[in-house]
């Protein structure tokens, strides 16, 4: 976490050799907001990936829309920076979502030496966070237990295009580990194959969109791009055509891997299948403890379905 000095509020004559970032008010890498409502919050995330540092400041302090920026912002290439004046909001910045912001915008330190104290005691500790960060990965989990879920409302995700065998959308309760669900490709004796079609899980399930974000499903709509994977390894992007909402009987199967573990609310179908360890597609009626499965994982939360590094647990 960088510390700026905010010059722009303050009279402040550094010297030549002053070792801190000189904010006097405009920067042409730099675009300030004034995060004062949801106008302001707004103004900010349209600026995301559009310029390399985003400049807030805050009239009366809130959490939620520092929140929102800081987990719209990763990833993106835009950096953020937040100016401070108390003390007390030092550590609610620095932390937002756990990754918090990218610097801190403080008053001289000679008028505000226990805020400077503060942030260099937090910025080495960031810088430490830092250098453990794992990004998600695809592994192996094994399936431990499938039992009743009860019934609920399944959602069909209809894509605007075919899918291939092996492919499948990632799908699951946890959103650091998600099982890979089968399009409807392979016919049965009984219903033709859909292969647009994956019939996804539950509406309270996380999906992987196009972006590497994730929405719960049911949030997606028509014209939302979803990613789809493969057992392979491979991610492509396909379109939403629609969405099919229907009441329908669950099994819950829960599954771990070496990286975590996680569970997933599935229609109770044979039509219904989970790539498995070696790219088979096996239906959730045929699954029990013992089967392997692909899964992606992922060593962050997430925060209006982006990806931040945390922690957070999901039963």
């Amino acid at each position: 976490m960088e510390i700026w000095v905010d010059a722009d509020r303050y009279d402040v004559t550094p010297s030549e050799d002053y070792e801190f970032r000189i904010w006097q008010g405009s920067d042409p890498e730099v675009a300030e907001v004034a995060l004062d409502d949801f106008r302001g919050q707004e103004e900010a995330l349209s600026l995301v990936g559009m310029v390399p540092w985003i400049m807030v400041r805050c009239s009366d302090w809130k959490m939620i829309p520092l929140e929102n920026l800081v987990a719209s912002s990763s990833g993106s290439g835009t950096r953020i920076a937040v100016a401070i004046s108390q003390e007390l909001d030092m550590q609610g910045a620095a932390f937002a979502l756990e990754h918090g912001v990218d610097a801190v915008v403080l008053p001289p330190e000679e008028q505000a030496a226990g805020l400077w104290s503060s942030a260099r005691a937090i910025s080495g500790e960031k810088g430490t966070r830092e250098e453990n960060r794992e990004p998600h990965a695809f592994s192996t989990a094994t399936v431990v237990s499938v039992s009743p879920g009860g019934v609920g409302e399944r959602v069909c995700v209809d894509l605007v295009e075919r899918l291939s065998d092996g492919e499948g959308m990632a799908i699951g309760s946890s959103s650091s580990c998600l099982c890979v669900v089968h399009g409807e490709t392979i016919p049965s004796q009984y219903v033709p194959s859909r292969p647009f079609r994956i019939n996804a899980g539950a509406v309270h399930s996380y999906a992987l969109m196009g972006d590497g974000s994730t929405k719960y499903l049911s949030e997606i709509n028509s014209g939302d791009q979803v990613s789809v994977l493969s057992h392979d390894g491979s991610i492509r992007v396909a379109t939403v055509g629609r969405l099919k909402i229907e009441r329908r009987p669950f099994l819950k199967l829960s599954f771990e891997s070496e990286n975590g573990g996680g569970q997933i609310m599935a229609q109770q179908a044979e039509t219904v299948r989970i790539i498995s360890e070696s790219g088979e597609a096996i239906s959730v009626t045929d699954m029990g403890p013992g089967n392997k499965i692909v899964v992606l994982n992922e060593k962050s939360m997430r925060h209006i379905g982006k990806p931040v590094h945390g922690e957070v647990r999901e039963k």
